[in-house]
C-alpha cells in the first residue's frame, strides 16, 4: 500500500490555505476517494460536493494539479505521486468553504434562455425530423452540468464578464437553435445578451468536458457564423433592408453608389 500526500485548499471566503494530509493509496482509487479518507480521518468538517461517483452528477468538480476535473474520475494511478497532490476548488466561481463553490450564476443564466418552441404537428399528429438533424444536437444532450467548461474558460476566469453567458449556456441555447423542430430566432440575443462575441475559440472548455463534447467546434463556431451571417454580412444586412422598409431604398442606393465608386477606385 502506497502512501500520498495531498494539499488541500481550507478556507472560508476570501480567506484560505492549504492543508497537507497523508493518504493511503490503494488499487483502484480515484481523487474523491482520496479526500473522502482525509475527510473521515482528519478533517470532519472538510466541505466538499459530491453525490453519484460515476461521472454522471457534475458535482463533485474541481482543481486537481491546476486543471478543471471530475475528482470521482480523476485516478491516482494517473498522478505522480513523487509531489504532493494539490486539490483546491473552481477557481472561475465565489469562493464558499474549502472546496465548494457558489455556482448559482449558473441557474441564473439558464432562466433567461428561452425554452424549445416546436412548429405545429402535422396532419396526422405527429412530428417530422430528419436522423441526421436529430444527431446533430444529440451530443449537446450529453452535458451534466459539471461546469468545468465555465471554470476554465479565461472571458469568466480572468476578466469576469458578467455579459457572457458562457460554454455549458452556448452549447445550451445551440441544442435549441439547431433543432430541427424549433421556430424562434435567437440569433439577436445570442449577440446582445449571452455575449456570443466575447469567446474566441481558445477550446480550454472543449479539452476540460469530461464528456468529450465538441464544445467549440460543433456549437460555438457555427453559432458564430450564423450570427455573423445575419448581422456582419453586408449583402444580408442590404437584403434585410430592402425588403423591411422602402423608406430606406435612397439611402441604400447612395451607399451602393458611393460603395461602386469605391472599388472602381
Amino acid at each position: 500500500m502506497a502512501e500520498a500526500q495531498f494539499k488541500v485548499f481550507r478556507g472560508e471566503g476570501a480567506k484560505g490555505e492549504l492543508f497537507e494530509f497523508p493518504v493511503e493509496v490503494t488499487e483502484g482509487m480515484v481523487v474523491l476517494d482520496a479526500v473522502q479518507q482525509i475527510q473521515s480521518r482528519h478533517a470532519n468538517d472538510l466541505a466538499v460536493r459530491w453525490n453519484c461517483r460515476a461521472g454522471k452528477c457534475g458535482s463533485c468538480s474541481a482543481e486537481v494539479n491546476g486543471k478543471p476535473r471530475l475528482m470521482c474520475m480523476t485516478r491516482m494511478d494517473e498522478l505522480s505521486l513523487d509531489v504532493p497532490v494539490l486539490i483546491e476548488p473552481m477557481r472561475g466561481f465565489p469562493h464558499m468553504k474549502d472546496l465548494v463553490t457558489d455556482v448559482s450564476r449558473n441557474y441564473e443564466i439558464n432562466k433567461k434562455i428561452r425554452p424549445l418552441t416546436p412548429k405545429p404537428r402535422e396532419t396526422d399528429g405527429t412530428y417530422r425530423m430528419q436522423q441526421e438533424d436529430i444527431e446533430r444536437i444529440q451530443e449537446f444532450h450529453k452535458c451534466i452540468e459539471c461546469f468545468l467548461c465555465q471554470n476554465v474558460c479565461h472571458v469568466i476566469r480572468d476578466h469576469s464578464v458578467k455579459e457572457f453567458a458562457g460554454p455549458r449556456f452556448l452549447i445550451r441555447i445551440a441544442s435549441l437553435a439547431m433543432h430541427p423542430l424549433d421556430t424562434l430566432n435567437r440569433l439577436k440575443e445570442l449577440k446582445d445578451v449571452f455575449g456570443l462575441g466575447y469567446c474566441n475559440i481558445t477550446k480550454c472548455c472543449t479539452e476540460v468536458c469530461p464528456e468529450d463534447i465538441k464544445i467549440t467546434d460543433n456549437g460555438i463556431i457555427p453559432l458564430k457564423e450564423r450570427v455573423a451571417g445575419a448581422f456582419y454580412d453586408p449583402l444580408a444586412w442590404l437584403w434585410k433592408n430592402l425588403t423591411s422598409n422602402s423608406k430606406k431604398i435612397p439611402e441604400i442606393k447612395l451607399i451602393i453608389q458611393q460603395f461602386s465608386r469605391f472599388c472602381l477606385t
